[in-house]
């Protein structure tokens, strides 16, 4: 769906960006991480041409951006910044309008499709009235989000989208975007610097420092397999959590050993992470929590210490360990 070559960037004797090329899939979430200044935003922002590369080439679904009027360009991308970006003196419901309404969408399709975005967004239409100032900040991140998705646009760019809400907040926020079907049809390019949200949330992470990509991978690749020192430095401080993390139930499945007790009726999918699955153990003596393979429909049993014990195996056998 979009396909970056040899992007560079350049302010004075600065290079923002040197040199990088990347592919995202159609479907994909891909996560530029790095340190400030290392080159993320400058490349999100030449995707909608909010800045114009000094040379390279970007293609989106196989057109070339340069060759697109920007204002055309940037009605088939959606924009979520940092700060949300909402007009304070625009409602909830004129925020969200405000690309219908310049497409000239008939009343009856632009209120029914806002509609349907608040009630995706866990939010009633109460708010819908309501001035931005008047919301928390978990509020306005979602009509931010709302906003980007209502013309239902093929790609959407993310801009440290969750980076202002404190942690509780932020939590949450994760879970209504993994589970949002809205998102699951997007090719998603957000930037962050925040480690643990990007992998939790990313297909793949492509890091970057000094304006280079340093590696492009799945999250568990980038921890067991880092291409050099600064990728294992970078993730060294996090290391267990992100671990937990990246490693997910169906890795572990045939180290997992099934105790034969299916007494909780509910099930987790083994497509989860393990630091959710531990999430879900109220550490009560004897305690087990029941996975479903989703491949093989298989169920297992287990308690927290057999999930822990598998866990180890795994790692055991991870390279550069």
């Amino acid at each position: 769906m979009i396909k970056v070559e040899h992007l560079v960037k350049t302010y004075g004797s600065v290079k923002a960006v040197d040199d990088i090329s990347f592919e995202v899939n159609e479907g994909e979430n891909m996560i530029l991480l790095g340190t400030s200044g290392c080159g993320k935003t400058t490349t999100l922002k030449m995707l909608n041409r909010l800045i114009e590369p000094d040379s390279g080439n970007i293609a989106i679904d196989g057109k070339n951006i340069s060759e697109q009027p920007p204002e055309l360009l940037r009605r088939g991308i959606g924009y979520v910044l940092q700060n949300n970006g909402l007009f304070p003196h625009y409602t909830v419901g004129e925020n969200i309008a405000v690309l219908p309404n310049l497409l000239k969408w008939d009343k009856a399709k632009t209120q029914k499709r806002v509609d349907e975005l608040i009630e995706k967004l866990h939010l009633t239409k109460e708010y819908l009235n309501a001035y931005p100032s008047e919301l928390s900040g978990g509020q306005q991140q979602r009509i931010g989000l709302a906003r980007a998705l209502v013309t239902d646009p093929p790609v959407l760019l993310m801009d440290e989208p969750f980076g202002a809400l404190d942690n509780v907040t932020r939590s949450s926020i994760h879970r209504e975007f993994k589970a949002l079907d809205e998102l699951k049809r997007k090719t998603i390019i957000m930037v962050t610097h925040d480690v643990q949200e990007a992998f939790e949330l990313a297909d793949r992470i492509a890091l970057m420092d000094k304006g280079k990509i340093v590696q492009i991978d799945a999250p568990a690749d980038l921890l067991f397999n880092p291409v050099n020192e600064f990728v294992r430095g970078f993730l060294l401080e996090q290391r267990l959590q992100l671990e937990l993390k990246s490693i997910k139930l169906t890795d572990l499945w045939t180290h997992l050993t099934d105790t034969g007790k299916k007494i909780n009726p509910s099930m987790l999918s083994s497509d989860i992470g393990i630091w959710e699955a531990l999430e879900n153990f109220k550490f009560y003596p004897r305690e087990t929590i029941n996975i479903i393979n989703q491949h093989t429909k298989e169920v297992k049993s287990i308690t927290f210490d057999q999930l822990m014990s598998a866990f180890s195996k795994h790692k055991n056998l991870q390279p550069h360990e």
